[in-house]
């Protein structure tokens, strides 16, 4: 055996141990960054940002590559709050969400004909009495 190989051996081990903890430590930092982002967000799943829900959103925004305005439904003040989260600039002013229209339901009249959830853009009709699956 080459003399000081026990010591390497040693040393390295616990030069790994560190680096292991190290790695730990930093992915549950960047859980908890992503619930902190993902908490900012309205939760409606819509996919107006480009990602296929919040999380997702929130996971591009930790990694630099989503703007801080991606989300209409959040509208600028989710994108300020985002921007400050994130230590970044505060993002343009946003353009104002376009509504086609507003829908009221009237649950005892409702024929279960599923017309509504049609053009409901962000899936949020459910569990009517009548409903029928699409």
């Amino acid at each position: 055996m080459v003399p000081g190989a026990g010591l390497l051996i040693a040393l390295a081990t616990v030069i790994g141990a560190l680096l292991a903890r190290a790695a730990a430590g930093l992915q549950a930092d960047d859980a908890s960054e992503i619930e902190r982002i993902n908490a900012l967000l309205p939760q409606t799943q819509c996919g107006q940002c480009g990602y296929s829900g919040c999380r997702p959103y929130a996971e591009a925004l930790l990694q630099g590559t989503a703007g801080t305005d991606q989300c209409p439904p959040g509208g600028e003040p989710t994108a300020r709050a985002l921007a400050s989260l994130l230590g970044s600039r505060s993002p343009p002013h946003m353009p104002p969400l376009s509504v086609a229209g507003l829908a009221v339901i009237d649950e005892p009249a409702c024929i279960g004909c599923a017309r509504c959830t049609e053009v409901c853009p962000v899936d949020a009709i459910i569990g009517a009495a009548q409903f029928s699956t699409r």
